[in-house]
């Protein structure tokens, strides 16, 4: 017993004392991290004659959140700040009226964005040469989405020994057939639409004659659009550019240059040597760059004061119910922003920004009831970003206004339901049976142990029909629509911006700053200022949140490499209940 109570005193001592050693060491970490942070936020003061460098190599989110952990990355345990669409838009802004900002240097080796977000900063750099100051790109090897941004660079510089990956657009998407057929796992789809392939990755093996047919237009749709663009840009017929891409001679730096899709191969320190003759610079003087990060942190000139007040929601992610994660659209978050604004007599508009491939349709018939209980209070106005599709459009088919970039993916109008009966694999592969005791029909409705009954696919077939028809009403509705018209441009089909206007689904293409405009004068105002909401998340709440979520995101990119975007979608997959109003899985365009 002595030696008992010895050990266990021993025990209880070591636990106390590795409990405030860990509590010490936490102390110490925050405090790093915070002076880390801070330090990563102090204000830097733009010189005169400043260019602003800018890089795109980490992802563009929406929006960035004002608090000093914004961008720590908990995986890696270092500062590394993002900012969100809404940021880099914002200091484009700032710095075409600045005069100590000279001009802007494109760093474009890496670009993470969609091809829509990539058109939204297009455009404000476009805005930003009104000022009268200049633009250069340079790149070691532009990817399709970074080259495509370089055109609005008055010039254009690669790399002696790089390329221009300029060849057209492909969608690749993922199908999983195979992987169910060998695990045993047989997928029970009940759907509306023959265009709504978004379960055609569990039934088929390649794409259906239909997807296969919608890809195509929207795809060649995008793609016209930046032809057009690259062609007004360069100053070279259409027909050049298409020949460019059709040649792929862009992969060699001279024939580029040739082809006119560059100005010049020079290396990095000979676009220096252009910048220190265009800002006045002697040959040996360093250049007074600045990150785009840090003169998000330096001093701008206050905007003016405003009591009138635009709204603009972010609506980022899958559609799901409840609060949501960081990365989505939960319906309990969105709704009670929507509300929020409403009720707010300060706020005389409102902008749903929405950049969602879908998900739920009980979700998205929660904000759609908000929307609909807002409209006619004050002006709503809907923004579209990369994807406004299927429970994206959705949300969005009631506002007074749809704006969406020529390149949106749109529409998607149709409803899926999608069970797996398992029972094989758990009875062949693992030797494992059920067995159930119920006290009514349909107590055991989408069991993974068996096969759906007739009476239960009836079931879902009916609910998917009403929900289909309810998609159809909306959107009749709210754009001033027959029924038959929308259900025929409905079935599931994915359209382009530039279509989706001639269709009737989106007023005008545009991006966010011109709805935030078009909500203002709507509202009968010139002065106003912006509120953002969802409300940015406090520190202590991103860092409980973000710690785990950051550290196994981290673990699991870098195991699985390119291949963790498939993971991340069973992941998604996984999270999913209900009924589903979204896009397909797997797509990429590049």
């Amino acid at each position: 017993m002595k030696q008992f109570f010895k050990f266990m005193l021993a025990s209880m001592v070591g636990f106390f004392l590795a409990s405030i050693l860990t509590f010490i060491f936490l102390i110490f970490m925050l405090s790093g991290m915070l002076i880390s942070a801070a330090g990563g936020g102090k204000a830097s003061p733009v010189k005169e004659g400043s260019v602003i460098e800018m890089d795109f190599d980490r992802p563009v989110p929406e929006r960035t959140e004002d608090n000093p952990f914004e961008g720590f990355s908990f995986g890696e345990w270092k500062v590394g700040r993002t900012l969100g669409l809404d940021k880099i838009i914002t200091n484009i802004q700032a710095a075409k009226t600045d005069p100590k900002i000279k001009g802007i240097l494109l760093n474009l080796t890496s670009v993470n964005a969609g091809i829509s977000t990539i058109e939204e900063i297009r455009s404000a750099l476009l805005d930003f040469k009104k000022g009268g100051k200049f633009i250069y790109a340079y790149s070691e090897n532009y990817s399709q989405g970074a080259y495509y941004l370089s055109t609005v660079a008055d010039s254009v510089f690669l790399n002696p020994k790089g390329s221009v990956d300029f060849h057209g657009l492909t969608a690749e998407l993922a199908f999983f057939k195979g992987t169910l057929e060998k695990l045993e796992i047989e997928p029970e789809v009940i759907r509306h639409g023959k265009f709504k392939s978004a379960v055609e990755p569990f039934l088929l093996d390649r794409m259906s004659p239909e997807n296969r047919q919608q890809f195509k237009v929207f795809l060649g749709s995008i793609w016209d659009h930046i032809i057009q663009g690259v062609s007004s840009a360069r100053g070279i017929s259409t027909g050049e550019v298409q020949l460019a891409a059709d040649s792929f001679v862009a992969r060699e730096a001279e024939a580029a240059v040739k082809a006119r899709l560059i100005d010049r191969a020079v290396y990095y320190d000979e676009v220096l040597g252009t910048l220190r003759k265009k800002t006045g610079k002697g040959k040996d003087d360093d250049m007074d760059f600045i990150s785009l990060r840090q003169y998000d942190r330096s001093p701008h000139p206050p905007a003016e004061f405003s009591t009138n007040k635009v709204a603009v929601i972010y609506a980022a992610g899958d559609i799901v119910s409840g609060e949501g994660d960081r990365d989505e659209v939960g319906s309990d978050k969105i709704a009670a922003a929507i509300r929020k604004a409403r009720k707010d007599p300060g706020i005389v508009a409102i902008v749903l920004r929405v950049n969602s491939p879908g998900g739920s349709a009980l979700a998205s018939e929660v904000i759609w009831r908000e929307m609909s209980l807002t409209k006619g209070t004050k002006p709503l106005v809907v923004s579209m970003g990369d994807y406004a599709a299927s429970g994206g459009y959705y949300i969005s088919c009631i506002a007074d206004t749809i704006v969406a970039q020529p390149t949106t993916i749109t529409g998607s109008i149709g409803v899926f339901g999608l069970l797996f009966n398992a029972q094989n694999m758990f009875k062949n592969k693992l030797g494992i049976t059920f067995d159930t005791v119920k006290t009514g029909h349909y107590p055991e409705i989408g069991s993974y142990s068996r096969p759906m009954s007739d009476g239960e696919k009836e079931i879902v077939h009916q609910e998917i029909e009403k929900i289909y028809s309810t998609f159809v009403d909306h959107v009749a509705k709210g754009r001033g629509l027959t029924n038959s018209f929308v259900d025929s441009i409905g079935q599931g089909r994915v359209w382009s911006g530039t279509d989706a206007v001639r269709l009737g689904l989106v007023d005008l293409t545009g991006g966010l700053n011109d709805a935030v405009k078009i909500a203002a004068k709507m509202a009968g105002t010139e002065k106003y200022r912006i509120v953002r909401l969802p409300q940015a998340r406090e520190f202590l709440e991103k860092f409980l949140e973000d710690f785990g979520t950051e550290t196994s995101t981290y673990f699991a990119k870098r195991e699985l490499g390119e291949d963790y975007r498939y993971y991340s979608l069973i992941r998604s997959f996984k999270k999913n209940q209900g009924i589903q109003a979204r896009l397909p899985w797997a797509m990429e365009i590049y």
